[in-house]
């Protein structure tokens, strides 16, 4: 049986807990937990909508009750199809994190191949991408996903 289980609304405090430990992790910054109470809401919403664009899967915390070791969130996302992937279903992985305290017991693989991956081939999804850290590209790597050139620009509004 595994450890992995899609995240509740009564999770996203400790979601936001451990999206802020993979911040940390990739750029500390100092304003880290201002913005929790703004995003709690919206968070809320999109994990009680089983049928939405956006899940999250996490596993509990052996030794504290009420608190979350790992997580693992992720988007589907329509594209206009393509020879690669006709369906133009695309997965998106992040906020993959584990409590400090809990590290290498192999929950943040668990919440991704037991829960985001599946996740993905229920709704489709031709393709799965994701940003990784030095530290991450290992798990990512053993699971199959490849680097790829990517033209990415961004601007923020």
């Amino acid at each position: 049986m595994s450890l992995v289980r899609r995240a509740r609304p009564e999770d996203a405090r400790e979601v936001l807990r451990l999206r802020q430990v993979m911040i940390d992790a990739v750029s500390p910054h100092p304003a880290a937990g201002s913005w929790h109470d703004r995003s709690l809401p919206t968070l809320r919403e999109r994990l009680a909508d089983p049928a939405g664009p956006f899940a999250a899967f996490v596993v509990d915390h052996p030794e504290r009750p009420g608190a979350l070791a790992a997580l693992a969130a992720g988007t589907v996302e329509y594209r206009i199809g393509h020879a690669n992937n006709p369906t133009g279903a695309v997965g998106f992985v992040f906020s993959v994190a584990t409590d400090p305290d809990v590290r290498r017991r192999g929950y943040a693989r668990a919440c991704v191949v037991d829960g985001l991956l599946e996740w993905f081939r229920e709704r489709g999804a031709g393709k799965i991408q994701l940003t990784a850290s030095a530290e991450a590209l290992p798990l990512y790597e053993s699971l199959g996903f490849r680097p790829k050139p990517d033209p990415l620009m961004e601007l923020v509004l």
